[in-house]
């Protein structure tokens, strides 16, 4: 016994060295990242541990994949005590027994999740090879890993019962009473007689001990390196907004070598770390918009390309290794993430809601185009058009920005120039003051306003683009020096409360002005519109009956939790029968405009906002609701494409709003 206790100490600690190498040569790569400041406010981030890793909040969005990832987490969690009790019997010929007679509820969750765990294992392999869900079909190297580790787990646990069987058929054990499963394995193997019961512990204890190891070891040259660093990575996520880009500092131009992420070396330590965490699940992939439609676009395959790239020129950065100039001769953008990828994303956010282990796709894909325009001035031609008319004319398209105001003409609404006692300034938005049939909805807005008794006025011809489009174009600077003009705009009218009517201006002035120094009170013109309702200041006169489909903006939506407000209006609105598409809330398709791919053409595959039509049109609805300009658009586009236009309207939030206050207000007289 002495000489096994010997053997398994020097395993036991050479393992041990092992994995302290590996885990400190994957800490040494995060150093080639640029510094991030992911350690404040330690209360919040301990909060998110306990709900979205230990309460595996994302991965219960889906039923039986949830479930069973859930049981073979918290299986690994509580089996921590039988790994403990490998170990002390490997060191002192004992275990956890030895605290007495509370084991007995150790032993029985030990049973418990063991059971669970195994049914779990082969549910996943039932998945993975029978099922065959379509973000599971991977290429072979990683389906081969993914069996491996599935099957270690699976005998891990064969022999954890086995260890402890032979001990209830040596008269070893304590406190087993309640070890439901654990005593009906030590019946079959009792059959085996007496004298085999030593020998089979023996055999199960080291195979039970030499796979965990084993299993330790494999971790950091597996995709489920996620097992180790998933907690970090969820306690490390991003506090800040979920709508915010990270600015660029363009202090000192003139020696920044580039901007943006060419490289793994250009991104942070944080961005590195997602790559180790990434499951490669493929949930993120399974939601992401233009990879449903045949775009090259797959929001795994750019974080397991962050890993690969990572693992090859790390270690020559570091001088760990030597350079060759195959490596050097690589870059991340280029070889291993091409542009038409990046082109393809419409920053909707479906990846990172889905993700599990909190992976920040969007802001990365967006670091990536800042390389390519600010650094290589490589974009779509379309967005040169874009990009000169934001300078020029300070909006997207090629409008003279003196008839930004226009729009207003006879709805007696002054401009903060004439007035700038008013409470609300009411941000129009380039679409709202220059697209033909989005100006209706600004109109809608403006005399629902009026009607509420409302203090607001307009910028007219001194608004401009809030940067949205360049931003998310990569074209920072463009993007910032339009956010410096508009503050200083807000500024010299003492501006404090924004009400806006696009989901896009919304999220930039409510999330990203204030790391320009704009802090403001904003508000999307649903969430107003829905507080004047309950206010009493808006009363619903007329019953609308039609049925409704309402469409989620990703910005309104995903990027700041805006669900209830337009559906709670169109509830208070009687008769109208609002039914949800089978892609609603968080889980909402994208129209295709956002990410700046309003203003660029779709060259490759189905379009997203046809995908996205026939799915509202499946419901047979009388009106399509939205609540953004861009997603009106691209619906109203494709109703032409699918010659639905004479069957259905699509309507924003606020016009179908108007419509059942309009006697009330053709009353007060503004119509």
């Amino acid at each position: 016994m002495l000489i096994q206790n010997l053997i398994f100490l020097i395993i036991f600690a050479l393992s041990i060295a092992v994995f302290l190498f590996n885990a400190r040569r994957l800490y040494t790569y995060l150093k080639i990242g640029k510094p991030e400041n992911r350690f404040d406010q330690p209360f919040e981030r301990f909060k998110r541990v306990l709900t979205i890793a230990f309460g595996q909040k994302k991965l219960l969005r889906e039923f039986v994949a949830g479930w069973m990832h859930f049981f073979i987490f918290w299986g690994f969690v509580i089996l921590l005590t039988a790994i403990t009790d490998a170990i002390l019997e490997g060191l002192f010929n004992t275990n956890l027994s030895i605290i007495g007679s509370f084991y007995r509820y150790i032993s029985f969750f030990q049973d418990l999740m063991g059971v669970l765990v195994i049914l779990s294992v082969l549910v996943a392999l039932y998945r993975r090879y029978i099922q065959r869900p379509k973000r599971l079909q991977v290429e072979k190297s990683s389906q081969l890993d993914a069996t491996f580790i599935l099957l270690m787990i699976f005998f891990i646990m064969i022999t954890m019962f086995g260890t402890y069987a032979t001990q209830i058929n040596l008269d070893q054990a304590k406190f087993y009473d309640l070890r439901f499963a654990t005593l009906k394995f030590a019946k079959i193997l009792d059959t085996f007689g007496w004298d085999a019961q030593e020998i089979l512990h023996s055999v199960f204890w080291w195979l039970h001990i030499l796979l965990v190891l084993g299993f330790l070891n494999y971790l950091p040259f597996s995709k489920h390196l996620h097992i180790l660093t998933s907690i970090p990575n969820v306690y490390f996520s991003s506090l800040k907004p979920k709508g915010r880009l990270n600015p660029i500092s363009f202090e000192n131009i003139e020696n920044v070598e580039r901007f943006g992420v060419l490289d793994v070396e250009d991104l942070t330590w944080k961005q590195i770390f997602d790559g180790y965490t990434c499951t490669e699940c493929g949930r993120c992939t399974s939601a992401c918009p233009a990879n449903l439609t045949g775009k090259p676009l797959s929001p795994r395959e750019i974080i397991i390309s962050i890993r690969k790239r990572t693992m090859e020129k790390a270690p020559s950065i570091l001088n760990l290794a030597p350079k060759t100039d195959e490596i050097e001769s690589k870059t991340l953008v280029f070889n291993y993430i091409t542009e038409d990828e990046l082109w393809a994303c419409t920053t909707c956010m479906a990846c990172v809601q889905e993700c599990p282990v909190m992976i920040e796709h969007v802001q990365t894909i967006v670091d990536m185009r800042r390389y390519l325009v600010l650094t290589e001035s490589k974009f779509p031609s379309e967005l040169s058009t874009t990009f000169r008319n934001l300078e020029n004319n300070f909006t997207p398209w090629a409008f003279s920005h003196s008839t930004r105001g226009e729009w207003a003409q006879g709805l007696d609404i002054k401009t903060l120039a004439e007035d700038n006692s008013v409470e609300y300034l009411l941000w129009v938005g380039c679409a709202g003051s220059f697209d033909a049939r989005y100006r209706k909805v600004a109109i809608a807005v403006a005399k629902l306003l009026k009607l509420a008794g409302v203090s607001f006025g307009i910028l007219g011809n001194e608004e401009k683009c809030t940067g949205d489009p360049a931003r998310r174009a990569g074209n920072e600077y463009l993007a910032q020096m339009l956010i410096q003009e508009n503050i200083q705009t807000f500024s010299k009218y003492n501006v404090r409360k924004i009400i806006t009517i696009c989901p896009h201006c919304f999220n930039t002035l409510k999330n990203e002005y204030p790391d320009f120094g704009g802090h403001y009170e904003v508000y999307h013109h649903v969430e107003f519109l829905e507080k004047l309702l309950i206010e009493g200041r808006l009363k619903i006169t007329k019953q609308i009956d039609k049925k409704v489909t309402y469409h989620d903006s990703c910005y309104l939506g995903r990027y700041n939790d805006i669900y209830d407000a337009p559906r709670d209006i169109l509830a208070s609105i009687k008769g109208i029968k609002l039914e949800e598409m089978k892609r609603s809330r968080d889980r909402g398709l994208c129209c295709g405009a956002g990410g700046a791919r309003m203003f660029m053409e779709e060259k490759i595959g189905k379009r997203i906002n046809i995908e996205r039509t026939e799915e509202a049109l499946s419901l047979n609805p009388d009106v399509i609701a939205s609540a953004c300009p861009f997603c009106m658009t691209m619906l109203t586009d494709g109703v032409k494409m699918k010659d639905a236009v004479d069957k259905v309207e699509v309507k924003d939030i606020a016009e179908i709003l108007l419509e059942a206050v309009e006697f009330e207000q053709t009353q007060g007289g503004i119509v």
